[in-house]
């Protein structure tokens, strides 16, 4: 028989103020219900009520897992450095990386994901293509030093996440399999109650060239997106940027070299001359990686993009302070003019038509106007080196793009052979060849899934749980805790319990508006109030959280309408 949760038994010690370190909705919120409680920076304990939401969006996951032919085990978190140096990524993952020694002084790390361990596991167990392709997943802990951990859950060092992995034979497994993945991360977003973009994103330091990310729309979101009503989608960092052209002459000037003392930024240049800062060319230096000078010029209302300067000359980063010194240019006032030589210069491809440019001369205090590409200076190399905004054209049906803010949930990603070749996990193909698996990894973040939930269901009054998550489904509220009142909650709650749903009786002490505060701030989907004005009358009413609708029914019929209500929330 299924009983109903007690108020007075739940370890939920709410706060009435505003916590001073919350900056987003999801954190104040989830520390004001007594759901979560920090242990250091990003660091946090899950309190009951958190953590059966947490189990609710572990089984969303685990059911779409599952539906696709995923199998379920658990890798360790302490992982052996070896595996790291196998894969090259001990080094150059960055201080992230939480590194550790066991009593022998043998060097370990917490995993922040788990793409070397599978890989050892599967190198010595799968050996034919016969036995593939495989997908294993696992629920686990994750830990990622974060230099600023923030935002609460969706910016923490530990977390909780659900990591797949997959094992082909061909590409074109691979792909059939990714695809049944993000269909399934669609679903779990849906099923989380989220309204989410899938984007076109970057694959950092995981690897692989073919990712998308799955975004919760919402203002508090740390990563920015442009998108389009055709379908089009993704995170500035990895969108095409087109530049739509700009209003003015292109013609050819005659170079003028000019003076401008003291003017060391686009915006100072643009002032001091009445321009606009897109008819100024921005020019950054940075080295390939076999150590060339390399010039990046784009438009001077643009920002360069790291990740497509170093795809479009060799690995390149951008100088520090020592760079510029080392190379003896000047910082504000670098130009595609007379650069040093064996200088590489690479320019943004909406450039290409702007036959006159403002540039550094590479000479402090000295611009040249006119500068024209092909007459005064060579450009090596034209590419899509900007970050794309709002405003930008879709690349693929050419209508301006829009932008919005959002939290990513979820991301897949096509690894190829990136750990594979490195850690010698090799196969035996139809002809009897070894070859490298062709892997693929897919991961949710369960803890930052929870606050993406609360950042898009809130409102000023505290949480509005979709029922699918929610730690309970229905609160009963007697506004009395005697009586005939007492005993017409009792008899509910016991109902919508023995009914299937989820369900919580406020049996405290409490004034009216205490209970109904706190309802509204843990945020129960349905909450049935009881008092004695409405037995008088035979009635109960029932509080939707979401919408704030409140519905009068009879007392007869309070079970069967809730439990009506939860089941349309549970599909």
């Amino acid at each position: 028989m299924r009983t109903a949760l007690r108020m007075s038994r739940i370890y939920a010690p709410t706060l009435r103020e505003d916590p001073a370190e919350a900056e987003v909705p999801s954190h104040r919120l989830l520390l004001r219900a007594g759901m979560i409680r920090k242990v250091a920076a990003g660091i946090y304990t899950f309190l009951p009520l958190a953590w059966r939401s947490i189990a609710k969006i572990e089984r969303i996951v685990r059911e779409e897992m599952d539906a696709i032919g995923c199998q379920e085990l658990l890798l360790p978190v302490v992982q052996p450095a070896e595996l790291w140096h196998e894969s090259g990524r001990w080094d150059v993952y960055g201080p992230e990386l939480a590194r550790l020694k066991d009593r022998a002084g043998r060097d370990f790390c917490l995993g922040p994901t788990h793409e070397e361990v599978i890989t050892a596991l599967v190198r010595n167990e799968l050996r034919s293509y016969r036995e593939l392709p495989v997908s294993l997943y696992q629920v686990n802990v994750k830990f990622r030093d974060e230099i600023r951990p923030r935002f609460g859950l969706l910016r923490g060092r530990e977390f909780i996440m659900k990591d797949a992995y997959s094992f082909h034979a061909t590409q074109e497994s691979l792909q059939e399999h990714y695809e049944a993945q993000a269909r399934a991360y669609g679903r779990i977003c849906d099923r989380l109650g989220l309204v989410w973009r899938a984007v076109e994103a970057d694959s950092g330091q995981i690897g692989g060239k073919v990712t998308t990310e799955f975004m919760a729309l919402a203002d508090t979101g740390e990563a920015e997106l442009v998108h389009c009503s055709c379908g089009y989608a993704a995170n500035v960092e990895a969108a095409e940027a087109i530049v739509p052209d700009h209003a003015r002459s292109h013609g050819r000037e005659e170079l003028r070299k000019v003076h401008t003392p003291d003017l060391r930024t686009i915006a100072e240049i643009a002032g001091a001359f009445g321009l606009d800062e897109r008819d100024t060319v921005k020019t950054m230096a940075g080295t390939t990686e076999d150590g060339r000078l390399v010039f990046f010029c784009i438009p001077g209302d643009r920002e360069l993009n790291p990740v497509k300067a170093a795809r479009a000359a060799a690995g390149a980063t951008l100088l520090d302070e020592e760079g510029f010194a080392k190379h003896r240019i000047p910082k504000g006032s670098l130009g595609p003019v007379s650069p040093p030589r064996g200088t590489l210069i690479v320019a943004d491809r909406s450039l290409k038509d702007d036959a006159s440019w403002v540039v550094g001369a590479n000479e402090d205090d000295y611009h040249f106007f006119g500068a024209s590409p092909g007459r005064d200076f060579q450009v090596d190399v034209w590419a899509d080196l900007v970050v794309a905004r709002p405003g930008d054209l879709c690349p693929r049906c050419g209508s301006g793009l829009s932008g919005a803010r959002g939290i990513e949930v979820s991301q897949v990603f096509q690894l190829g052979t990136r750990y594979s070749e490195s850690m010698g996990a090799t196969f035996t193909d139809e002809d009897g060849q070894e070859r490298p698996f062709i892997m693929g990894c897919y991961g949710v973040g369960i803890t930052r899934s929870l606050a993406a939930v609360i950042e898009q269901h809130h409102d000023d009054a505290g949480i509005r749980w979709p029922v699918s998550v929610a730690p309970a489904e229905a609160i009963v509220l007697p506004l009395s805790v005697e009586g005939e009142v007492v005993e017409a909650a009792e008899g509910i709650a016991a109902g919508l319990a023995d009914a299937g749903v989820e369900t919580v009786i406020d049996d405290r002490d409490e004034r009216a508006g205490v209970k109904f505060a706190d309802a509204d701030l843990i945020g129960w989907p349905y909450q049935v109030i009881i008092g004695r004005k409405g037995l008088a009358t035979g009635m109960a009413e029932i509080k939707h959280r979401a919408s704030g609708e409140r519905e009068s029914v009879p007392l007869a019929e309070a079970v069967a309408r809730v439990r009506e209500l939860v089941a349309a929330g549970r599909s």
